[in-house]
């Protein structure tokens, strides 16, 4: 079975303008055309540019991208490239992941100390004492 490009791009959930220019990029070599010059995708294409759509995801550039296409046409002999190109990508996805974590446990503070502050109808539950005669601290 054969796809349009606008029925892979609603399946991916992209633009045909992005597949477009996937295909500019150099990005869809795999991709078949017609006698007449349509492009006609098979799930193994639609398969595949889920791959570009993980790596366009993780931050990859699109020339890395591309070498990685072109490391697939070239086979066997490419297959060290190809893992290491996704582990290098697995360790970067995993700062990321870290730096989100980190983030996220920022927002839950600041959740947590403005639902705390709602409740008591003022920020002023939040500020501490420092001495009898000196001013107050926030940590809005």
């Amino acid at each position: 079975m054969t796809y349009s490009i606008s029925e892979v791009a609603k399946k991916l959930d992209l633009t045909v303008y992005t597949l477009r220019y996937y295909d500019k990029e150099g990005l869809m070599p795999f991709v078949e055309r017609d006698s007449a010059g349509t492009r006609q995708f098979k799930d193994s294409d639609i398969d595949f540019l889920k791959i570009i759509q993980c790596l366009k995801a993780t931050g990859m550039p699109i020339k890395d991208i591309r070498e990685f296409i072109a490391w697939c046409s070239e086979g066997d002999a490419t297959l060290k490239q190809r893992y290491n190109m996704f582990t290098e990508r697995k360790a970067r996805v995993e700062a990321q992941m870290e730096e989100l974590r980190r983030t996220m446990e920022v927002i839950e503070h600041k959740r947590s100390y403005y639902e705390k502050a709602l409740e008591a109808g003022t920020e002023n539950i939040h500020k501490i004492t420092l001495a009898p005669d000196r001013e107050h601290a926030t940590s809005s």
